[in-house]
């Protein structure tokens, strides 16, 4: 989450939190055994002479830095000209790509240690650091930093303090920061290390005007976006791709989306149990890729990465080092090709475990099911559901259950071996962590992890997944975690969540020519969790019998996850082991007894594992009835998988081989390619309904890279409602690839197709490196939607979007707001628009009762069945879940043009939360069409919770899902979103709560 707003909120007038990607970063202050969470914002101040000084702000924080109250400046630290920084790796610990990175800052007086996490926010920070740096930036003298005597609780001197002074140790006085020193006089009693240096200290990344005594200099950028080591001469080519292939080297810079709510806890240090924990819940780029070579030899070169946290792994991959040439995408494509002829299989041990705990905390060790009775794993695939209930980590991410359950699983692994994280994941409940051996750990790589949410409007993290990817040794592998739809009759719901996990989970590839890797692209998939799939056709009764003679058999043929997988509908070309074990759900917490709660549930198997790939031998797949914290018990699978392991002589006489007939091939000919199709025409074009056409591109006989490419003056290769999959590759020769064309219309692109604004029309280049450009045309029509329309031009349509002519569309949605009172039409306009009359009044009969309503989603056939129905006003023939209604009707909202609060009151909202009177002026003030739509929305919540006995909801709950619909942030506005819908959840809680 961006924090900057919090820090921005402290500093005076002039100074500003530096905004990148992610501003400020959260770390960790290493002082001997005490670890202390800070949040580090870098702050600029711009002088009068037009230069600019930057200094770090250290601050204490509450969990969540929403404010500037959450916030208490601890300490500044002057970025001047005797400041560096460094990456440090203490004697003994174990570095694994993925871990946290932990840096030393230093200045005259100062020495300081942070853990930061792994991932783009601590590079982009470091970066912005970097630049910051006297000598490295334009600054034209060196900095005085006058400015920093406003933050310090004496008097300012009158005279100019040097950077020096800024660095030697003032008073502080209670609530009020230190300026520099005053902490670490030296490096000693620093985990026991001299002050000379840390042992095995990594190299320095960036220093205020101390470049010139070091080896270093900042990275050169490449073309493809990262940083390059410097080059000998092109002479030397083939025996520098033969000596970088042979270093033991693997690409570290990867992206990472950070857990939601990610713990900051120090656990790298052994805790008597064998365990050896860190590593990372973070990501992949490491700060080192900021540095470059200069002059130096072979061998120290060598050293200099073998000492850097690169982590050395697989060599045929070797090549995704970002060069990303022409030559280099051969090889590597090649060594694919020839991988049998280099690898050989190895079995390591798998442990994945499940296990959904209802919100619980730890209230029982978890030795039972994650070590108990079996050898020690090699690696160990943990995942939890549920891990926390609560509106907070709902709707904010936030939940301490998940540093809880982090400790417990690492108090629960094999005490006969040492293991490293690798990573944690989390999305609101759903959580997984990955752990390996300490003695594997230097044969992962390429550390991904991603999530994605399937719940209400297809974004809400109470259902969907989470996945982490790797490398091991040379074997790709994804482990994935979901939580699907609940309640026995949403089969089809379920099956709709596990689609679009498939579909919408994609890890970036450290080649960014290359498209993201999907789930179903790696050579071994692992997929766990409370899919929720029920046993149906049988009353609880017969469950229970069945149970109770151990039937397992018979009752399986009534699983509907049995039923879904042979139907081909979920899960192809999965497997999953013989199930010798009584359904793991649902029984009384605390017990084993099943459920006798008012609803009764039936038994059923919600808790699998299912695996796909080859070589995987599974050993065991069980419940452990022993532990009784939640309403279901955790299930466990074994597995032997077998990996390809690199033979070190026979891959490097593969290169050579490769090496030598690229030499032979190289410059012979210009590519070139044949395409299937080059015409394509989508009829029938409707909102948020997915369209695909496919073709083949067919390669010749020269290796060639393709690309679609932008046209002149244009900044994507394509508009916004087109997406070409992929998008860039590379073909072998007489070599196929199938490029599918996907046409998606959503509510970024609908109002300028309903006006004619803009039409299916495209033109697509296709570029081959050395080679010519094809061109491929797009087009298609449009079916209008009242999904995108303005809520005053909807008003104004008293006939069904579909049955109007173009021009009669056009002329309304290009009508201005403001004129949408001045009486001058012949049309008298509705008070609101019929659409949203038609969904309201269906949830007003039918669904005011419901349980969960604004909060289970829909199904995406029944929204288009919705959506036809209104665009047509074929309203009696509308047959769908109220589940399905309530969606259509968030998706209504926000597709709206102008939000029903328009953007020109949003400020004046936000600053009357809180004040009853005042909002109301604030709606008084609304066009008139928004005004009623507005009012009534309230009046129908208000009807809701009425009923809040039955449907379970409350005043919070539906604040917080209309807040972020009816109040949006004006487009181009930079504040802080956390903040903001507070304040707009604030704003709508108050017309709940009061009469109208």
């Amino acid at each position: 989450m961006d924090q900057s707003v919090a820090i921005q909120e402290t500093l005076a007038e002039g100074e500003y939190c530096i905004i990148i990607s992610f501003p400020a970063v959260q770390g960790v202050l290493c002082e001997g055994d005490s670890r202390q969470s800070r949040l580090l914002g870098l702050v600029r101040h711009r002088l009068e002479h037009g230069g600019q000084e930057h200094a770090l702000f250290l601050y204490t924080h509450r969990r969540m830095a929403i404010t500037g109250d959450d916030v208490s400046l601890d300490q500044i630290v002057p970025i001047s000209q005797d400041f560096t920084l460094k990456e440090v790796f203490p004697e003994g610990e174990l570095y694994i790509l993925g871990s946290d990175v932990t840096v030393q800052l230093d200045t005259a007086e100062l020495s300081l240690i942070f853990q930061l996490p792994f991932g783009s926010h601590t590079r982009m920070f470091l970066q912005e650091v970097a630049r910051a740096c006297p000598g490295l930036d334009s600054t034209p003298q060196d900095p005085q930093f006058l400015w920093l005597s406003r933050y310090r609780c004496t008097e300012p001197q009158l005279e100019s303090p040097t950077p020096g002074a800024w660095n030697s140790a003032p008073g502080t006085w209670p609530g009020c920061a230190t300026i520099g020193g005053g902490r670490y006089p030296s490096r000693k009693g620093r985990w026991g290390l001299e002050e000379a240096q840390l042992q095995g200290a990594g190299s320095v990344l960036f220093g205020g005007g101390a470049v010139d005594q070091t080896d270093f200099r900042l990275a050169e950028v490449a073309p493809g976006g990262g940083p390059t080591w410097g080059r000998s001469a092109r002479g030397g080519r083939r025996d520098e791709e033969l000596e970088e292939a042979g270093r033991e080297m693997s690409a570290a810079g990867f992206r990472e989306r950070d857990s939601a709510g990610g713990s900051n806890c120090d656990n790298s240090r052994p805790n008597g149990k064998g365990l050896l924990v860190d590593l990372s819940s973070r990501g992949q780029d490491k700060p080192e890729n900021l540095l470059t070579r200069q002059t130096k030899s072979k061998s120290e070169i060598t050293d200099m990465v073998r000492s850097s946290t690169i982590t050395v792994s697989d060599k045929a991959h070797i090549l995704t080092m970002q060069k990303f040439g022409l030559r280099d995408t051969i090889i590597k494509s090649r060594l694919v090709q020839k991988e049998e002829d280099y690898t050989y299989i190895q079995n390591f041990r798998f442990f994945v475990g499940t296990y959904n705990v209802n919100g619980q905390s730890p209230k029982e060790g978890l030795q039972p099911w994650l070590s108990h009775g079996i050898q020690a794993p090699d690696v160990y695939c943990v995942g939890f559901q549920e891990l926390d209930l609560s509106k907070e980590a709902f709707f904010f991410h936030d939940t301490p259950k998940e540093e809880e359950w982090f400790k417990a699983v690492s108090e629960g692994l094999h005490p006969d071996a040492k293991y490293a994280k690798v990573k944690l994941i989390r999305l609101v409940g759903i959580m997984l962590l990955l752990y390996v051996k300490q003695e594997h750990a230097a044969y992962i790589s390429e550390v991904e992890a991603e999530t994605v949410g399937t719940g209400i409007m297809g974004r809400m993290g109470n259902k969907g997944g989470v996945a982490i990817r790797f490398q091991f040794h040379n074997t790709s592998i994804c482990v994935v975690n979901s939580h699907l739809a609940a309640h026995t009759e949403e089969f089809e719901r379920r099956n709709q969540d596990y689609k679009d996990i498939c579909s919408r989970m994609q890890f970036c590839q450290v080649d960014p020519s290359l498209p993201p890797l999907t789930i179903s692209r790696h050579d071994v998939i692992l997929w766990l969790g409370d899919l929720n799939y029920r046993i149906e056709e049988l009353d609880v009764e017969k469950v229970k019998k069945l149970i109770e003679e151990k039937a397992f058999q018979t009752l399986y043929a009534y699983d509907q996850l049995k039923i879904q997988v042979a139907a081909k509908t979920v899960f192809e070309g999965f497997t999953e082991g013989e199930l010798t074990f009584q359904p793991t759900y649902k029984y009384d917490t605390g017990s084993d007894d099943w459920d006798t709660s008012e609803k009764c549930r039936a038994p059923a198997w919600c808790d699998r594992i299912l695996w796909k790939g080859k070589n995987i031998t599974q050993l065991s797949y069980q419940s452990h009835m022993a532990l009784k914290t939640s309403d279901h018990k955790p299930v466990s699978s074994v597995f032997d998988i077998g990996v390809k392991v690199i033979n070190e002589e026979l891959y490097r006489k593969t290169l050579e081989e490769i090496v030598r007939s690229l030499d032979k091939m190289e410059n012979a000919n210009i590519p070139s390619v044949s395409l299937s199709k080059r015409e394509f025409y989508f009829q029938n074009v409707k909102y948020m309904q997915l369209q695909v056409d496919s073709f083949k591109i067919h390669n010749g006989q020269v290796p060639c890279q393709f690309e679609f490419i932008s046209k002149p003056d244009e900044e994507s290769y394509c508009k916004q409602w087109l997406n070409a999959n992929p998008s860039r590759g590379f073909l072998l020769p007489d070599s196929d690839i199938e490029i599918e064309l996907e046409l998606f219309v959503n509510k970024t692109t609908a109002t300028k197709l309903n006006s004619g604004e803009d039409k299916i029309e495209d033109i697509l280049v296709l570029h081959l490196d050395r080679g010519k450009d094809y061109f491929l045309s797009v087009s298609g029509n449009y079916l209008p939607s009242c999904f995108g329309s303005p809520i005053h031009t909807l008003c104004y349509m008293r006939e069904p979007i579909l049955d109007l002519p173009p021009e009669v569309i056009s002329e309304l949605t290009l009508m201005p707001l403001q004129t949408e009172d001045d009486g001058s039409r012949l049309e008298t306009p509705m008070d609101i628009p019929k659409e949203l009359w038609m969904m309201v009044d269906y949830l007003y009969r039918n669904a005011v009762q419901q349980e969960d309503l604004f909060q289970q989603p829909g199904l995406r056939l029944e929204f288009e069945h919705i959506r036809d129905c209104l665009d047509t006003g074929m309203i009696d023939n509308l047959s769908a879940s109220n589940h399905s209604v309530a969606e259509a009707l968030l998706l209504f909202l926000e597709s709206l043009p102008e939000p029903v609060i328009c953007n020109s009151a949003y400020h004046n909202c936000l600053e009357c939360a809180g004040n009853y009177p005042a909002s109301k002026q604030v709606i008084s003030t609304l066009p008139t069409f928004h005004k009623n739509v507005f009012n009534y929305l309230m009046a129908f919540l208000q009807e809701l919770l009425k009923n809040s006995a039955k449907n379970h909801l409350d005043e919070n709950i539906l604040a917080s899902i209309f807040g972020s619909l009816l109040l949006r942030n004006p487009a181009g506005d930079q504040k802080l979103e956390m903040t903001e819908k507070k304040k707009a959840q604030e704003f709508i809680h108050q017309f709940l709560c009061n009469p109208l």
